[in-house]
Formats: C-alpha cells, sequence, structure tokens
C-alpha cells in the first residue's frame, strides 16, 4: 500500500467508509462493510502472487474466496459392508440360503506372477521352521518342569476325594501345562522374527534379489503425462510450523527434479481446535507464496469429521481421486525426497500389478536419549526385518499407512473402508485401517510390495517413552479390532496372517505377563503346598519331582541367541557395508550393547503397560485418538511418578515375595522386577535432549542421517525453525480482530450456505453472544463454528471494531505484543487507538 493509500485511508470517519474506500465498492447494509473489502484485504500482502496464480474467485454467494482446491470432480467411493460372522454365514448355507458371493477381483490381462508361487513355497518352509524350532523347545521345556505328565494322575481317584486333596493334586500340573501352552506361543511368536530377521541378513548381505521391486525400472524413464500422482497429508491438530517445513522441503525435492508437474500436494485438514486451524491457513498461504506453490499446494479443512484419517481419504478421494492415477500418503512428520517420489511413480509405471509400494520409512530428526536409541534401533535392525518381510511375502506384504505410493483406481473401487457392525469397543470406524486397505487390495488381485532399499523416505518417532506408549494404546486398539475381519471371505491367507500378527504385537505382552506371573504360582506351589510323592491308588509308584539343569540351561541359551542373534547380524552386516556413517566399528558396537541393554530395561515396563492396553480394550475403555507430539518433550518427574509408580510397586512387592518364597529364584526374575522398580527415572532421564545431544557429540546411536543429513532433512529443520519464530498464535483471536487474518479466514471459511431466515437468525445469535461472552467466554466448539461461516466471522470484526469492544481488541493487542515480529497496525492505548481497521 502506498503513502497516499494510508493517508487516504487514515482519513476515514467510520468503519463502513475504510471498507468502501478498499473495496471501491458500495453494500446495502453496514454489517456487510467487511465482506466488501475481503479481496482487497488479502491482496495487500500478497497481490502479486495471488493475482498471477489466478487465485481470487466469487461463490455462487458472490462472496470472495480462496481456490485453495482444484476444481471438484466427483466419484463413487462406496465401501462394502463387512460380513464378519462365520456363524451367520455357515447357518444361511445350513439353512438354504445363499451369502453374498464373494468379491469379485479387477479383470486384467497379466502374465502369471511366478512370485506368487514362490512366495506361497517360502511361507510353507517359514511356518515348518517356526512350528519345528517350537516343538523341539517345547520338548525341553517340558522336561524342566518338576512334574512330568498327568498320566500319574488318576482322574477317576481325583473325582471321588475331597476338593482340597484334589486341589492338591492338580493344581501342580494345572500350571505346569498353562505354563507350557504359553511357552509354546511366545517361543513360536520369537522364531518368527528371528527366520524374518535371518532371512532379511542374507537379502541384504548378498545383495541378490531376484524379485526386487525396485528392480522393476531402471530409474531413470521419463514419466508419462497421464502418470499425474497426488501428494496427501490427512492432518488432525498437529504441529503446524513443522508440518508445513517438512511439506516445503518434499514439495522442493520434488520440484528440483524436474517433474513437479506430474505431482499436486494436497494438505487434508481435521483439525478441530480454533488456534491450530487458523494457523494451518497462513501456513498454507505462506509455503505458497514462499515456495510457488499457488496451484500446486492445495489445503482443505472438512466440516464433517467422519472416520478420521480413512475417512479423510475417502473424502479426498471422492472428490478429486478420478483426476489422479496414484496417490501417495504422507504423515504429518512424513518427508519424502523428489528421487524417492519420481522412482516409486516409475516403479508403479513398470509393474502394472502392484496396487500399493510401501517403503522402509528411515527415522530421524528428533533429539532425546531415548529418540536418538529408538532411531538407531530402527536404523540399523530395521533393514532386516524389512528386508526379511518382503522375503517372505513377496507382494503380499504390509502397508504402514504412509510414506506409500498406491494406484489410484482400484484404491477407490476396492479399500473402502465400512464401519464394523455391531456395538461396543470393537465395532464402528475402523482405527487402524492400513493393514486392512492392504488387505482388500490384494483381495482384489492387486499386489502389495515393500520397497525396502527405496532410500529418501524419512519419519519421526516420539520424543519419550511415555508419549510412546500413547501411540501404542491407539494401535493396540486398532489391531485388536482388525482382527474381527479374519474369517471375512476372500480374504488371502498372508493377510489373515498379518492380522494375526498386528494382535500378538500387543497380545503377547499379556501372555508373557501371565507366563511370569504362573510361573511366580507355580514356584509358590513347590515352596508352600506339602508334596505328594505317594499318591493313591499308585502309593508304590512315588512321583519324585525332576529337575534338568542343562536343558534349562540349553533352553535359556536358545531363546537368548533367538533374540539377540539378529541384533548381532546387524552389526555384522555394517562392519560389512562400511560402519563410518554409524560412528566406526567400535562406537557402532558399543552403541548396539546399550540400546541391548536400554531394551531389556524398557521390556517389562512395555510389557505392563500393553497388558493394561489389552485389557482396557477388551473391558470396553475408549482409546483417545490424538494426534502424537512432534517436537522433543522431556518427560517431568510428577508425569512419571503418575505413569510408572504402581507398577514400580508392583515389582518391589513382587521381588518381596519372590524371597520370601526362594531367594534362590530371585535371580532369574531380577531383569523383569529391576526393570520395573527402575522404570521412573529410566523414563525421565531418558527423555532428556541434553543427554540425547551428548550422546550425539560422542558419536552414540549415530545413523547416517545424522552424519551426513540429506538435503530435505536440512531444509526441513530449517523451515521449522523459521516457521516457529513466525508461528501465528491465537489464531482465532487474529482472526476476528486482525483485518488480513479475518479476510484469509472469511476466504477459506468451510461453510457457504445461502440466504435463509434461520441460518439468519443462528448467525444473530452467535455474533451477539461472541460480543457478549468475549473470546475467553466461548468454547471451542462456539469457536468453530464461527470460524467456520464466513458471514458470522466478517460481522463479528465489523462490530468489533466499529463499536470498540475493549475485550476482544485487548486480546488482539496483547497477542500481537507477545508475537513483534510483524505488527499490523501501530499498537497505542486503547484511547487513542483510531476505531478503524
Amino acid at each position: 500500500m502506498t503513502d497516499e493509500q494510508r493517508a487516504e485511508l487514515a482519513g476515514c470517519t467510520s468503519f463502513s467508509e475504510l471498507h468502501q474506500r478498499l473495496s471501491s465498492s458500495t453494500f446495502d447494509a453496514p454489517t456487510e462493510a467487511a465482506q466488501a473489502s475481503v479481496g482487497r484485504r488479502l491482496t495487500l500482502s500478497t497481490a502479486e502472487e495471488l493475482q498471477d496464480a489466478e487465485m481470487l474467485a466469487v461463490d455462487a454467494s458472490g462472496r470472495v474466496c480462496l481456490k485453495a482446491t482444484p476444481p471438484i470432480r466427483r466419484t463413487k467411493v462406496v465401501p462394502e459392508p463387512w460380513r464378519t460372522n462365520i456363524l451367520v454365514r455357515g447357518w444361511r448355507r445350513l439353512t438354504g440360503r445363499t451369502n453374498p458371493p464373494k468379491p469379485p477381483k479387477d479383470e486384467r490381462v497379466l502374465p502369471h506372477a511366478r512370485w506368487r508361487t514362490v512366495g506361497s513355497t517360502r511361507r510353507y518352509i517359514l511356518l515348518i521352521l517356526m512350528l519345528g524350532q517350537t516343538i523341539v523347545a517345547g520338548w525341553y521345556m517340558k522336561g524342566i518342569m518338576p512334574y512330568q505328565g498327568w498320566s500319574l494322575v488318576d482322574l477317576d481317584e481325583v473325582l471321588h476325594q475331597p476338593l482340597l486333596q484334589t486341589a492338591t493334586q492338580v493344581l501342580p500340573y494345572a500350571l505346569q501345562t498353562s505354563i507350557l501352552i504359553l511357552f509354546g506361543i511366545l517361543f513360536c511368536w520369537v522364531s518368527a522374527g528371528f527366520w524374518t530377521a535371518l532371512m532379511g541378513f542374507l537379502e541384504l548381505l548378498t545383495g541378490h534379489d531376484k524379485y526386487r521391486i525396485s528392480g522393476a525400472s531402471a530409474g531413470n524413464e521419463p514419466i508419462p503425462k497421464d502418470a499425474r500422482t497426488a501428494l496427501v497429508m490427512p492432518i488432525c491438530n498437529e504441529d503446524v510450523p513443522r508440518v508445513f517445513a517438512g511439506l516445503r522441503a518434499t514439495f522442493e525435492s520434488v520440484a528440483a527434479t524436474g517433474d513437479l508437474d506430474r505431482f499436486d500436494f494436497f494438505v487434508l485438514s481435521d483439525s478441530n481446535e480454533t488456534d491450530i486451524c487458523v494457523a494451518e491457513q497462513q501456513a498454507w498461504l505462506d509455503v505458497c507464496r514462499e515456495a510457488g506453490g499457488f496451484g500446486k499446494i492445495f489445503y482443505r479443512r472438512r466440516r464433517r469429521r467422519v472416520k478420521r484419517k480413512s475417512g479423510n481419504l475417502d473424502d479426498f478421494c471422492r472428490r478429486w481421486g478420478s483426476e489422479y492415477k496414484y496417490m501417495v500418503v504422507l504423515d504429518a512428520d512424513s518427508v519424502m525426497s523428489g528421487t524417492c517420489l519420481t522412482s516409486l511413480v516409475r516403479l508403479m509405471e513398470a509393474t502394472p500389478d502392484a496396487g500399493i509400494i510401501q517403503t522402509a520409512p528411515r527415522a530421524s530428526g528428533m533429539d532425546t536419549l531415548y529418540a536418538r536409541m529408538q532411531q538407531f534401533a530402527t536404523r540399523v535392525y530395521g533393514p532386516l526385518f524389512t528386508a526379511g518381510l518382503h522375503f517372505w511375502q513377496l507382494g503380499e506384504s504390509h502397508y504402514w499407512g504412509h510414506n506409500a505410493i498406491i494406484r489410484m483406481k482400484p484404491f477407490i473401487e476396492h479399500c473402502a473402508l465400512a464401519p464394523l457392525p455391531g456395538k461396543g469397543a470393537f465395532a464402528g470406524a475402523i482405527l487402524s485401517h492400513d493393514f486392512v486397505e492392504a488387505a482388500l487390495m490384494r483381495r482384489a488381485g492387486w499386489g502389495v510390495w515393500i520397497a525396502y532399499d527405496l532410500p529418501g523416505s524419512y519419519e519421526e518417532l516420539p520424543p519419550n517413552l511415555l508419549d510412546e506408549l500413547k501411540r501404542d494404546r491407539r494401535w493396540c486398539h486398532g489391531n485388536l479390532m482388525n482382527f474381527r475381519l479374519f474369517l471375512v471371505k476372500g480374504m488371502h491367507p498372508v493377510h489373515r496372517a498379518v492380522f494375526l500378527t498386528g494382535v500378538m504385537s500387543y497380545l503377547s505382552a499379556p501372555l508373557w505377563f501371565f507366563f511370569l506371573v504362573l510361573s511366580t504360582a507355580l514356584l509358590a506351589v513347590n515352596t508352600l503346598m506339602e508334596p505328594q510323592y505317594f499318591l493313591e491308588p499308585r502309593q508304590l509308584y512315588p512321583l519324585w519331582p525332576q529337575w534338568h539343569p542343562e536343558k534349562a540351561i540349553a533352553l535359556f541359551s536358545t531363546t537368548i541367541v533367538l533374540l539377540f542373534l539378529p541384533k548381532l547380524l546387524s552389526i555384522v552386516l555394517i562392519w560389512a557395508k562400511g560402519a563410518k556413517e554409524f560412528g566406526g566399528k567400535f562406537k557402532v558396537t558399543l552403541s548396539m550393547l546399550l540400546e541391548m541393554l536400554f531394551s531389556m530395561l524398557l521390556a517389562p515396563v512395555r510389557m505392563i503397560f500393553h497388558t493394561r492396553f489389552v485389557l482396557a480394550a477388551f473391558l470396553g475403555w475408549a482409546a483417545t485418538w490424538n494426534s502424537p507430539k512432534r517436537d522433543d518433550d522431556s518427560t517431568p518427574w510428577s508425569e512419571a511418578v503418575k505413569r510408572h509408580g504402581p507398577q514400580t510397586l508392583l515389582g518391589f512387592f513382587w521381588a518381596l515375595l519372590v524371597i520370601w518364597l526362594n531367594p534362590s529364584f530371585l535371580w532369574w526374575l531380577v531383569p523383569i522386577v529391576g526393570s520395573l522398580m527402575l522404570s521412573i527415572p529410566v523414563s525421565v532421564i531418558s527423555s532428556r535432549v541434553g543427554l540425547g545431544l551428548k550422546s550425539r557429540d560422542e558419536s552414540l546411536f549415530l545413523i547416517p542421517e545424522e552424519y551426513a543429513p540429506p538435503q530435505e532433512l536440512l531444509s526441513t529443520d530449517q523451515y521449522t525453525h523459521e516457521n516457529r519464530w513466525h508461528a501465528l498464535n491465537d489464531g482465532f483471536i487474529r482472526a476476528v480482530v486482525d483485518p488480513q487474518q479475518n479476510a484469509l479466514a472469511y476466504a477459506l471459511a468451510t461453510s457457504r450456505h445461502g440466504q435463509a431466515e434461520p441460518i439468519e437468525w443462528l448467525r444473530v445469535e452467535r455474533v451477539r453472544h461472541a460480543l457478549k461472552a468475549g473470546p475467553s467466554g466461548l468454547s471451542n466448539s462456539e469457536r468453530l463454528a464461527l470460524l467456520s461461516d464466513p458471514v458470522a466471522l466478517s460481522r463479528l470484526h465489523e462490530q468489533v471494531w466499529s463499536e470498540a469492544h475493549p475485550e476482544w481488541l485487548a486480546a488482539w493487542r496483547e497477542s500481537v505484543e507477545a508475537d513483534p515480529h510483524a505488527p499490523l497496525l501501530p499498537l497505542q492505548p486503547l484511547s487513542a487507538q483510531p476505531q478503524v481497521a
């Protein structure tokens, strides 16, 4: 704005006159004054960019709006109802009624893929290895037990003797049998992880994987014009500076490849915190202006927040999915390089039967000691497990919900998710949508691959243990819900197994806990109950307890090998490939040993929490689905005591009980009870940023992304710092009072109602209540209703200024004074402030 224009506006005698001069137009009512000048206010600071990109438009009601999304091209997205009850299907078959047909596969003329036969053969081998190991280990475990078999207990005699005598005879055998069953399940679970890591090690060591999906493309083919790809980032009340920093870094990396015209970026917001909503709008405008993203980076906030993330994706597919051949889903903390993204598109073009290609995101960007150890663990051990998953599953693999490319047409036709039928904690909208979408994609005949060796895909981890556990509770509930789909018609056996492994990821914790409890109970029985060596009617054949220490040592050693050999193999692989980026051979080995010790300390803590999560899910306790923290955050002592206090007491009293029963048994239980008693200091100390930075200075837990950060991560850090410095605070107050923020909020408001008497009455009441209550007296839902309605928001802005409402103006001045980067108006005392915007 020129000095002459400023002087002209300063001479206005009323708020209406000010907006009339700004808009160069007239209006019927003074209450509509602010609406008339929205376009002019928007272009005061971004006139050239908005006009060049033709971003301003007028809706059907004649209101100015920003073209933050492309034109809608609707397509049908129809979820298929779930039929999860196998008993109902069986009853219908018995009564002569037909069941709904199996969902059809997409008809495509493609040559037979040999990998399907190879994958099935490999999985049969894996099953044989797991069961064989488990049977041998179970036989050894049975030999360790003091009571050798039920054959010496006469069940007929047991039924005719006193109950106490029966309990005395049967209880040890019942406990022992339960322990053996739990041991078999847990050992089989450990065995699966061992063989997965071992085959991943061999794959990475040799480098000869003929079924590697990343080998399907030469990597330099031009991307066809019709291979348009949408990068979609669903967000909900996230850390706005970090979200748009990562988005900008990814956008600029794609632009550097020269293929930006093949990609569009969408920020799909489900946020309902009004301050965050306003901050998102400003951040979108800033990133478009600074990165030249107008017309390429789009932003939309949903009014109806249904089905969480999967509903957000459904809504995108319904509105714009038909315009794109592929879709890449990003998390709020995702960063991807342009080379990685263009490679994914080329791989999809070269593999016509691929429905989803999942990358293996590398964790980086966090500085707390806990997060750095987790980053190290995922970076060092993770490649073995992802390569191993690929070896056993091939094109029937996992999808983790982000940093993956999806073929849009089959996703729209087959992967829309209906709510689970019924009532209770395991009914309703599906929480963990990714495994289900992969299963539906495979059911339709499309492959789901892991590009485990494709670089350029990044994510962030929770900063501390408690934040990780909050995330685990949501995932636990989601995986337990997904198991209801285990018997759904048409699912591939591999994805039924994926549902089972998802459950076992959390169900293994209560199984382990009950295994330990039953072992302690068996110790109590052996200690407190009088031994029964001469059981009637077999008094001549005494039952002597047996103890085979050599079998116990062999079984313990085998279990340790299965648990820790994958970590040792990871280090061997790094030694073979080059350890410089991990701090050198000595430092990476020392880091591995420290991480192993740390994981041993945390394993019992996670066991107790996961046990509680599983029980809470079955008891129907709701799991909150909030966005995780994306920045470094330390755990205060008070929070640690509150969260870990009960398990600390459990460990203490458990240890006392074992000492009272048999002190020598405590040595076997020390890793468990000791970890529980140390959980408070371990949780607090590991959350410290200072210790994390010090360990990095010593080259401990170092990862290649810290040793030589890629440009995308450097840019993300830089833009995050800049965004935090200029972050918009008190967004709702700014949207009401600040002229430019009000214009932006008006132009992006989601509620575009026409003129109707009930709507008009509701607007008047909302504005009246807002003026009376002031900013501190409005609930978040009331704020959200105002922010979503452009007319009500504009009227509130006009009346705050024209009637000089002190509470609103004082709150705005206080906000601007606390954020003095670029105040929009001179900050004068209220009595001296002109009553114009």
